[in-house]
């Protein structure tokens, strides 16, 4: 087992690292920005090094100053979190070219699965099933217009190098094709460095299911189920729950054992999700993330299981502690993640924290970095929070989830809690009753953005 690991990253997932680590005896090393001095997994590590200025890509993008740190300090292994370097391939093979382990996949697969278009053809080779489109990258508006005559309006135009709903364009007929061809290309230009899209059919009213995976690296794997994650606002999410409310034992069990099966054959080592569009009783393969969620906590919940410690200990060269027939769903669990953002426009709101108070009680967790008098940096993502509960039954949860968002305090910044006390208002939530497209219909129609 390491005896020292390195967490590259910030905010609330290093804080989970630094936690898992500490119940394992491993000693922790926190890196940091200047602007982060002051945060609370600098704090709560065992060590800390500081590796560059505030912007992100002269600190926590920075390889180089992270391996520096490693060899400062003598840490056998990174973990990544996610954001930032989880998902560079040319990251983890640096690690491994100094002889640090990566707690994550292989570099291989995470470039396999981090170019869209090799993924989905790879997911298809593996028998998952996978959105009718394009057979790769589409070079020209001609041929746009053949592959979309093919597989029928609407469809979607995505970049190949895309993520955080960028370079992602819908038309709905040909008239529209030309201009969201030439805008996704450019955005993905602009973003990414890379203008290569791909056409896919869009589906009109599909729930975001995805499939939490782990491997051992030696050709074993399991599933530990499903999240539904199908509210989002710009294809970012702000509410999970696992089980999803629509999915039942039989498909879970079906499509579990397609992804499993999948990981096991390509000797896939940590923890992974495989993201579907599911619709009328079918999935269909997105894309598959090669990390750790933001919201792994709810399927932790629901399993009774650390996910992290498991990443920890395969990265080590250990056995899985969990066999597929030992993973039984014992209740829901939902995530909700809170931002320091001002409604209606959710508009980024760094600032100072005069009070925080977490919300406690059977079945609660918040995992934050949160403290009162910390000072907000306005240069990273603007989650400062996730509130996971766990209840019985779907409607138990929904109503710890209520009580807890009642007890907590973040006085001095604006943050998204109203929109969740608003949420859980509605019928649609309370019943399960909802699809990707239906919090964007739901925020145009109450503030009409």
């Amino acid at each position: 087992m390491f005896e020292k690991i390195l967490i590259a990253n910030r905010g609330e997932i290093a804080l989970r690292v630094i936690r898992a680590a500490r119940e394992m005896g491993i000693k922790s090393v926190a890196v940091h920005s200047t602007a982060d001095a002051d945060a609370m997994h600098v704090r709560m590590a065992d060590e800390s090094v500081c590796i560059g200025p505030a912007p992100s890509s002269e600190s926590y993008l920075s390889k180089a100053a992270i391996i520096s740190a490693c060899e400062i300090t003598g840490a056998q292994a990174v973990h990544p979190g996610y954001g930032f370097l989880s998902e560079n391939a040319a990251f983890a093979q640096a690690l491994e070219d100094h002889g640090i382990t990566f707690i994550g996949p292989s570099a291989e697969h995470i470039r396999i699965m981090g170019d869209k278009i090799t993924a989905k053809e790879t997911a298809k080779e593996l028998g998952i099933p996978v959105v009718p489109g394009s057979d790769g990258g589409v070079a020209d508006f001609e041929t746009a217009i053949g592959v979309a005559a093919g597989i029928g309006f609407p469809v979607i135009i995505k970049a190949t190098a895309g993520g955080g709903g960028r370079g992602m364009k819908v038309a709905h007929n040909a008239e529209e094709l030309e201009i969201a061809f030439r805008t996704a290309r450019s955005e993905a230009k602009n973003a990414f460095g890379n203008d290569e899209v791909y056409i896919e059919k869009y589906l009109q009213k599909p729930r975001h299911i995805e499939i939490q995976v782990f491997g051992d690296g030696k050709g074993r794997a399991v599933h530990l189920g499903e999240r539904d994650c199908s509210l989002q606002r710009r294809h970012q999410k702000v509410f999970e729950e696992a089980p999803g409310p629509v999915i039942t034992p039989e498909l879970r069990a079906k499509i579990g054992k397609v992804c499993a099966d999948a990981m096991a054959k390509i000797s896939y080592i940590g923890a992974g999700t495989i993201e579907f569009l599911y619709e009328d009783g079918e999935f269909f393969f997105i894309e598959m993330n090669t990390r750790l969620q933001v919201e792994h906590p709810v399927t932790e919940a629901i399993f009774g299981v650390d996910l992290v410690r498991e990443q920890i200990r395969v990265a080590a060269g250990m056995d899985m502690s969990f066999p597929q027939d030992e993973l039984e769903i014992n209740g829901p669990a939902i995530e909700i993640r809170i931002n320091a953002e001002k409604l209606p426009n959710f508009s980024p709101c760094p600032g100072k924290v005069r009070v925080f108070h977490a919300p406690g009680g059977l079945g609660v967790r918040m995992d934050s970095a949160l403290y009162g008098g910390y000072s907000i940096p306005p240069y990273y993502d603007s989650l400062i929070g996730k509130l996971i509960v766990h209840g019985r039954d779907r409607p138990e949860a929904l109503a710890r989830l209520k009580r807890a968002l009642g007890e907590l305090i973040v006085d001095g910044i604006d943050t998204t809690v109203p929109l969740f006390h608003a949420l859980l208002n509605e019928p649609d939530i309370q019943n399960g009753n909802y699809n990707i497209h239906w919090l964007e219909k739901w925020l145009a129609a109450t503030f009409g953005n």
